[in-house]
C-alpha cells in the first residue's frame, strides 16, 4: 500500500473489520480513505482529522447493538466451536461470529449455518473467511464505497469503473466482485469456488498478502 500511495494510486481498504481498527487504518496507513464494517461506514483523514460517516444515526446504532447481543447468544449456543470475534467489542454496527481466526477451523457448512441463523433473526448475513457478519439493513461494501468516492472524491465509480481495481478474498467481496470490471481474487479465495454469488475476474498466483503484493507489481509495471 505504501508503494501504491507514494506511486499516487487511490488507496482504499474495504474491509469488515471493526470501527475500533478502522479508526486506527485511517490515522496510520497510507490510505486515502478506509469503509468498515462491511459498508456501515467509511473514515478518512483530513486536515489533521478523521471524519466519520456512517450509514446509521447513533441512536440506530446503539439500539441495534442491544439486540445483537441476544442473537449472539443463541448463535453461540447452536453452533458449537464458535466464538464472538476478538474484536466484537471495538464494532459500532454488526455481529461477528468467528468460525476460523481464534478458534479451531469449523467447515464451511458451519459457516453457512452461522449466516442462516443471522438471517433468520432479521440480519443481512455475510460469509468471510474468517468471520460471519450479521447486521440490520441492507447496505454492503459496494454501496458505501459508491458514496465515499461520490462525497469525497467526486467520482462516479459507475463511470469511472475501469480506473480502478478491487481486491478481495471471500463471499462478502462478491458485490464488489460483480461490478468492478478489474476484480481480483487472491487465490485463497479459490476454498470459496461454487460458494460466490458472482467471482473475481481474475485471481492471483499468491494467497492472502502475497497475492494482493503480486497485484501492487502489475499495477505499478502498468503505470
Amino acid at each position: 500500500m505504501q508503494r501504491l500511495h507514494a506511486a499516487g494510486k487511490r488507496v482504499v481498504p474495504i474491509t469488515g473489520r471493526p470501527a475500533g481498527w478502522c479508526d486506527q487504518i485511517a490515522r496510520l496507513w497510507p490510505v486515502d480513505a478506509v469503509v468498515g464494517e462491511n459498508g456501515a461506514f467509511y473514515f478518512l483523514r483530513r486536515e489533521g482529522r478523521l471524519h466519520r460517516c456512517f450509514h446509521d444515526p447513533e441512536a440506530v446504532r446503539r439500539r441495534n447493538r442491544a439486540r445483537l447481543e441476544a442473537i449472539a447468544r443463541r448463535i453461540l449456543a447452536e453452533v458449537p466451536g464458535t466464538a464472538l470475534a476478538s474484536d466484537q467489542s471495538y464494532r459500532e454496527t454488526d455481529l461477528a461470529v468467528d468460525y476460523c481466526e481464534d478458534v479451531p477451523a469449523l467447515p464451511l457448512e458451519s459457516a453457512e449455518r452461522i449466516a442462516a441463523l443471522m438471517r433468520e433473526a432479521g440480519l443481512t448475513a455475510k460469509v468471510s473467511s474468517i468471520h460471519v457478519n450479521g447486521w440490520f439493513g441492507e447496505y454492503d461494501k459496494l454501496a458505501m464505497t459508491r458514496r465515499l468516492f461520490s462525497e469525497q472524491f467526486g467520482i462516479d465509480l459507475g463511470v469511472a469503473n475501469k480506473r480502478y481495481a478491487f481486491a478481495g478474498d471471500s463471499p462478502n467481496d462478491a458485490p464488489m466482485f460483480a461490478f468492478f470490471a478489474n476484480s481480483i481474487g487472491v487465490a485463497n479465495v479459490l476454498r470459496f469456488t461454487g460458494r460466490l454469488a458472482s467471482e473475481p475476474a481474475f485471481v492471483t498466483r499468491g494467497a492472502c498478502g502475497a497475492g494482493f503484493a503480486e497485484l501492487v507489481e502489475h499495477l505499478l509495471a502498468e503505470s
